[in-house]
């Protein structure tokens, strides 16, 4: 879910990641105050980025310049979407779906288009070390820090970056991908105005504008899907609360099959999956 920055969590967060006092030692220090600590950065350090945050509403992750996701810790700032919680499950799923037709030790190559970060493509590399990945992106600033966290990762020999829309640039694996996943923007225009300042004035509106329903990226990523993907191939992508139904239809009359609905952490229905009739090649 899109959050609200200036809450008691904000402040523990950053207290954890910029301040190095973990949540755990914070509880603890309520029981014994005088403890004695030391701050990664200073107390006054900390007052700033936090009296910046409440000010300009600016996201802590973007101040910090780092966020924790998964295992991860991930570069990010603006120009680059902050990866939340809820697209944890998306990597899960993709796994889930895309190993069931792999055996033990096959390779295969799988993309992640729309990379942002690189969350979901240092993600994917690390589940599947016999893999080979492409990254897209458009934006210049989003692929530059995916390529730092790749980078950090020790992946960026595993994951190819690339400057493009969606599946532009894709076209010498095209049929040959055993897995895409796809976390596009998905936003309703008009809902974007809506969004709270700490989002709607700081992360990239390329992000997260999808148009006036919310679905012209996710109808481009679905009308490559069918060439894209190897036979047998699995499409895994992320919407907008309110897009399930409309989404499948569109795989559907993509001519994929398995069409899902899978639900996120609070239980709404928040991602699709489909699967491109016949078997994977290499089985």
């Amino acid at each position: 879910m899109l959050e609200i920055g200036g809450r008691a969590p904000d402040l523990d967060w950053l207290m954890d990641l910029a301040g190095g006092i973990s949540w755990p030692r914070l509880q603890s220090l309520w029981l014994h105050p005088n403890r004695s600590f030391h701050f990664r950065q200073s107390p006054g350090e900390l007052e700033w980025l936090w009296r910046r945050h409440l000010e300009t509403a600016e996201p802590l992750q973007y101040l910090v310049g780092r966020c924790p996701w998964r295992d991860l810790e991930l570069q990010v700032g603006p120009g680059v979407l902050i990866p939340r919680q809820e697209t944890e499950l998306l990597v899960q799923l993709a796994l889930s779906l895309a190993t069931s037709s792999l055996p033990d030790g096959v390779s295969c190559t799988w993309a992640d288009l729309g990379t942002g970060s690189g969350c979901l493509a240092i993600s994917l590399a690390r589940a599947l070390p016999q893999s080979l990945g492409v990254a897209t992106d458009i934006s210049s600033e989003a692929l530059a820090l995916a390529r730092v966290n790749a980078d950090g990762a020790g992946l960026s020999r595993r994951i190819e970056m690339r400057r493009a829309s969606w599946w532009q640039g894709l076209e010498p694996w095209w049929g040959k991908l055993a897995l895409v996943v796809a976390n596009p923007p998905y936003v309703p225009s008009a809902t974007v105005e809506t969004l709270e300042p700490v989002v709607r004035l700081h992360e990239p509106l390329l992000a997260l504008d999808g148009g006036a329903d919310g679905l012209v990226a996710i109808r481009q990523v679905v009308e490559g899907a069918r060439e894209g993907l190897a036979p047998g191939g699995v499409i895994v992508l992320e919407h907008h609360h309110d897009q399930s139904e409309a989404v499948c239809a569109l795989l559907e009359e993509a001519g994929l099959e398995a069409v899902a609905s899978h639900r996120d952490l609070e239980g709404t229905l928040r991602f699709a999956s489909a699967r491109r009739r016949g078997p994977l090649p290499y089985m």
